[in-house]
Parts: structure tokens; C-alpha cells; sequence
């Protein structure tokens, strides 16, 4: 049985690559700067290593006895002062010179699609320098490159709540979004498979208007959508360049140019977006509210 060191472990991909581990009964180690976390999620002490992936130092060691490593650090949004530079590559490039100096025979890192042609992004430039280095590393690796997650149409939700979603161009633009749970099964099932690249997505090819569409039926409220040109998206790209700080722009320019591209590709899972919104609507309902509180 191979063992398994996941980096990343207390994000939203990555704690559910962390339920797929143990509902496997897969034998992993999780690195962390946050064990309790860790803990309330059901992970023993002896699986955590309690390190800052951003200093090289305290990674020493982390990958003895590992066979496989699998990375899903990164950040959408800037903070603490760190950069695209500091977390989605060096922080890797930190663990990937760690595996490789132990020997680890597979690493395995979650990038986004078409990011080899996106680096011009910052934070795809970031991403994609590391890609570079893992598939001259000398390792065996795998590149999983998801469409976009479910997290990321939140959006269209708060929009619709609202009661108007405002689209990019004329909402004729595709993506196939993936839930984490169904995503973590992929990452997994690329233990043990010998893909260099993985382009995935959820079970559900929609449209931008076809997802505004499913978001006002998640509540109930009448669909009102106003399109905006692309010329005042390339606009608000330049503005937002001159006047945001580094920090606010990077995840600004990520979703502005990734909005108006097609993002489909192949279908995996069973998470439906329907399900997604309603899961969201029924979290924020007052009767489940009040429950937690009376908890």
C-alpha cells in the first residue's frame, strides 16, 4: 500500500482529498500549520506534521517513508503579504525539492485548465513556473487541471439573491464546474493511475445564462439577467490594473479573463449545481440558523 503526504490539507479541495484518504483507508500524512483543524476533521496526531510550507525549513524531513505527494496549495486570495510567487510556486517548489531529495516516487499537483496558456495571470503564471519544475523534476507527476469548482459559481447565487445576475459578454460561454468531493475522487484515483494530465470537470456542461438560470431556481425568484459588453470587462481589466494594489488585483484578473472563456471539458462526478444552490439556500435558512445557535 502506498503512502500518501497531502499538502494543503485544511483547504476546501484539499479536506475533502482528506475524507477520500480516510474513507479509503488509505495510509497518509497531512502537513499543516494548523493541527487542531486537522483534529476536529478526525485526524490522529501521529498522520499530521505541523509545518509552514512557506519556509523551507520546517519541511525538512516531511517526505521520509512518502511515496506519493499531493499538492493542492495555493491561494485565491492574496493575504498575509504573500504573493502567487511565494505560495502557488515556491511554497511547492519547497515540497517538491523535499520529495525529491526522499525519493518520493509520484508527486501530484492540482493546477487550473488552460493555465499553460493563462500566464500571462499572476497567479497562472505562478501556478504554471511550478508545472515547469515538477515535469523536469525527474519525478513521476500528474497535473490535474480542473475546470473551475463549485465554490467559485457561489456568485451567481449571491447575484440572483439579490434579484439580477449581471453576465460577461452575451452568457454563451461554457465550463463544467466540479464539486470538491467529486474532484478529491480524482485526485485519489491519480494515485494509482499513470496520467501526466488530467482535464476534468463536473457531470454538467452549462452555459453562463443556463447557470444564472439554475441559481434563480435554487430560490424561487423570477430570472432577470443583464449582459454586459466585453468592452466594459476589458475596461474594468485596465482600470482595475491602474488603481488595485497587487494583492486586490490578482484574483480580479483571474476571474475577469476566465469568465469569458470557454471552460468546458471532460465530465466526471455525480454533484449537480442545482444541489450546490439549494445546499447553499438551505444553509443560510433562518430554521437551520436558529438550530446551530441553539447547539
Amino acid at each position: 500500500m502506498k503512502k500518501i503526504l497531502l499538502a494543503g490539507s485544511t483547504g476546501y479541495l484539499g479536506s475533502h482529498i482528506l475524507k477520500e484518504l480516510m474513507n479509503r483507508q488509505i495510509d497518509f500524512k497531512a502537513i499543516t500549520r494548523n493541527t487542531e483543524k486537522l483534529e476536529q476533521l478526525g485526524v490522529s496526531p501521529p498522520q499530521i506534521i505541523k509545518a509552514q510550507v512557506t519556509n523551507r525549513a520546517s519541511l525538512s524531513g516531511c517526505c521520509e517513508g512518502i511515496d506519493v505527494v499531493i499538492s493542492t496549495i495555493g491561494i485565491t486570495r492574496q493575504k498575509d503579504g504573500l504573493t502567487y510567487m511565494d505560495v502557488d510556486y515556491q511554497a511547492n517548489k519547497n515540497l517538491l525539492d523535499e520529495a525529491i531529495k526522499s525519493e518520493v516516487k509520484k508527486f501530484i499537483y492540482v493546477s487550473v485548465l488552460h493555465g499553460e496558456n493563462l500566464t500571462h495571470l499572476k497567479i497562472c503564471e505562478a501556478k504554471e513556473r511550478f508545472v515547469r519544475d515538477l515535469q523536469q523534476s525527474g519525478l513521476e507527476f500528474c497535473i490535474i487541471r480542473p475546470s473551475g469548482f463549485f465554490s467559485d459559481m457561489s456568485e451567481f447565487y449571491q447575484m440572483a439573491k439579490k434579484g439580477r445576475i449581471y453576465l460577461l459578454g452575451d452568457g454563451t460561454t461554457k465550463v463544467n464546474p466540479i464539486h470538491g468531493a467529486d474532484l478529491a475522487e480524482v485526485c485519489v484515483n491519480a494515485i494509482f493511475q499513470n496520467k501526466p494530465v488530467i482535464e476534468v470537470g463536473g457531470p454538467e456542461i452549462l452555459t453562463q445564462h443556463e447557470i444564472a438560470e439554475v441559481a434563480f431556481a435554487a430560490i424561487n425568484k423570477p430570472v432577470r439577467i443583464t449582459n454586459i459588453p466585453d468592452w466594459v470587462r476589458r475596461v474594468l481589466l485596465r482600470l482595475a490594473s491602474i488603481f488595485m494594489n497587487k494583492n486586490q488585483f490578482g484574483p480580479i484578473e483571474f476571474f475577469l479573463n476566465v469568465m469569458a472563456m470557454d471552460m468546458a471539458t471532460e465530465q466526471y462526478g455525480i454533484h449537480t449545481l442545482k444541489d450546490f444552490f439549494k445546499s447553499m439556500k438551505e444553509e443560510a435558512s433562518p430554521l437551520k440558523n436558529k438550530a446551530n445557535n441553539a447547539a
